[in-house]
């Protein structure tokens, strides 16, 4: 199973995937990192383990579809089964969404649909999530659609939120959970992949 992964930011899943595919843990192999952020932690963790990397933002490609038109070039060369989208901070453009539709997933660190859509990204939902006096969050593994976090909801797991727990510890929490459902769902996709080839 051949992935390509988005990613804005540290990157700290991203290298849980890295690790899982190391180990052969998960039989697939990460083809394409593609950021937004030339200064990203996931450019470096992607570098370390000599795994193609790209930028693509507004710097290099002005025009919003342009930029649509070199990520979806690039999928397309790394022949990618499927695309991740690993605290991707933009919204994938049109064309792309359309040529890999139904082979994008995204995480999300709550119970979708509560806490999600625009705004409701990073340390902000866990906040709203202790804010609304939840007993409960968790993460969610879907699809992507055009719009923010409402593309078919695949996997979930629960996280029972703490009487006495900050946002920073929730969100700690949530992130392992997170990680750990999204190898778990990979493994099954490469398992329905590898029987749909016999």
């Amino acid at each position: 199973m051949r992935l390509a992964i988005l990613a804005s930011h540290k990157g700290t899943t991203l290298q849980c995937v890295i690790d899982a595919c190391a180990t052969h843990a998960l039989r697939a192999q990460v083809v394409t990192v593609i950021s937004n952020n030339s200064y990203s932690g996931a450019i470096r963790r992607a570098q370390l383990a000599d795994i193609p990397t790209h930028h693509i933002s507004s710097k290099t490609h002005p025009l919003p579809e342009l930029a649509d038109a070199a990520v979806l070039a690039t999928l397309k060369q790394t022949k990618a089964d499927w695309v991740l989208l690993l605290g991707y901070m933009k919204k994938l453009g049109r064309d792309t969404l359309s040529e890999f539709s139904g082979r994008i997933l995204n995480t999300h660190p709550a119970l979708l649909p509560k806490f999600g859509g625009k705004g409701y990204f990073g340390r902000k939902v866990h906040e709203a999530v202790l804010a609304a006096g939840e007993t409960e969050s968790g993460a969610t593994i879907h699809l992507v659609d055009a719009e923010y976090d409402t593309g078919q909801l695949l996997s979930q797991v629960k996280v029972p939120v703490l009487e006495f727990d900050t946002a920073e510890a929730l969100e700690e929490r949530v992130k392992k959970a997170e990680q750990r459902l999204l190898i778990s769902t990979l493994i099954d996709l490469s398992n329905q992949q590898q029987v749909s080839n016999y």
